[in-house]
């Protein structure tokens, strides 16, 4: 008897964490869809919005081309979806935060909250960098080498799909430090060791860079750069949230050695 009620307890522990987390994730996608249909009536100046750079480096009176029969309506639609998940984005990681938050001790709140929000804003921080810094050098320096012959005129899903990588490329770059710290503090590599890998490091991010950006040296150098530079702010930041989000017995063990 004492078994089965045992047996009933944990599965009804476990079909109460599924309930949970189908309304965590209903109320997610229902602020992500919500967002998207008030900026539906938007969507081609989103869209204009992302091709700006583009339409700035072609030359005076050029225009992007769409070949397919409704893509002049999906791609807006897609970009303007992704828009609403940017948006949404603090909402839904704080669903996840919540749904998790309770099953923590105290010490490990204070380890995932600031990952889960330093992450979201270096992400955020590197699609910034990639549109407002590196678009208004690559574009320009690509077009620039253009024959007189041939007219300019990129195709907007081909477009898309570039700045889309070039986005997730850069959001991932500026997401090394958290690498770096979640390495260091789950104890996966020692601090020492990090630092030890330094040049390997470097010539890893030029490889990445060669394979990710356009074969060009500047959109090269643009995230090789960044890349060694925050693997150098995370070793600086390792140390110090790695003693700040200690255990207490972890740091009794601290004193006593």
């Amino acid at each position: 008897m004492a078994e089965e009620q045992k047996t009933s307890g944990g599965e009804d522990t476990f079909i109460s964490h599924l309930i949970e987390l189908r309304s965590r994730v209903v109320k997610a996608s229902a602020a992500v869809l919500i967002i998207f249909l008030c900026m539906m009536p938007w969507s081609a100046h989103i869209f204009d919005l992302l091709a700006a750079p583009m339409i700035h480096a072609l030359p005076a009176g050029s225009k992007m081309i769409a070949t397919g029969v409704i893509t002049p309506f999906l791609i807006p639609v897609k970009v303007t979806m992704l828009m609403a998940f940017m948006i949404a984005l603090p909402w839904v990681l704080y669903q996840m935060w919540a749904f998790v938050a309770p099953g923590l001790y105290s010490h490990e709140k204070r380890l995932v909250a600031p990952l889960v929000i330093s992450s979201s804003l270096l992400f955020v921080m590197g699609v910034a960098f990639c549109y407002f810094f590196v678009f208004g050098v690559v574009f320009p320096f690509i077009n620039n080498f253009a024959p007189k012959s041939v007219s300019v005129a990129p195709d907007i899903d081909s477009y898309v799909d570039f700045v889309l990588t070039m986005f997730l490329a850069f959001g991932i770059t500026f997401e090394v430090p958290i690498i770096v710290i979640v390495l260091v503090r789950m104890g996966l590599v020692p601090l020492a060791k990090l630092k030890q890998i330094r040049p390997y490091v470097v010539v890893g991010a030029f490889v990445i860079a060669a394979v990710v950006t356009p074969p060009d040296i500047m959109s090269q150098l643009m995230l090789a750069v960044p890349l060694c530079l925050l693997y150098e702010v995370g070793l600086l930041v390792a140390p110090i949230f790695e003693k700040a989000t200690r255990a207490p017995e972890e740091r009794e063990d601290a004193v006593g050695s």
